[in-house]
């Protein structure tokens, strides 16, 4: 399925600043239809509300978890602030990768 708006514009983001390995953003806002966010926002199927990210970069090489999410979260703030309401990070290392993928 292709990336809506919303998320074209995430991962060109990522994309540019990270220059990452590996980029798996999913659309998870249909799983939470019907609930009701900040500002009135009721996540539909497709909804761009919800989402999981999966990052590999070396760029977080010497960063603490909680420094990789405040990259992406500095990098996303006007997505975070506006259309998405929630999102799940997974920053990786490449190396951390290989690790978890053996």
């Amino acid at each position: 399925m292709p990336d809506g708006p919303i998320a074209t514009i995430m991962r060109e983001k990522l994309t540019a600043a990270l220059s990452p390995s590996r980029l798996e953003l999913e659309d998870d806002s249909a799983r939470h239809a019907g609930h009701h966010h900040e500002g009135g926002m009721d996540a539909q199927p497709g909804g761009e509300s919800h989402f999981n990210l999966t990052v590999v970069s070396s760029a977080f090489e010497g960063q603490a978890r909680v420094q990789r999410q405040r990259t992406i979260n500095g990098l996303l703030r006007d997505e975070l602030a506006g259309p998405v309401h929630a999102l799940s990070i997974k920053a990786l290392t490449p190396c951390e990768d290989a690790a978890t993928t053996r």
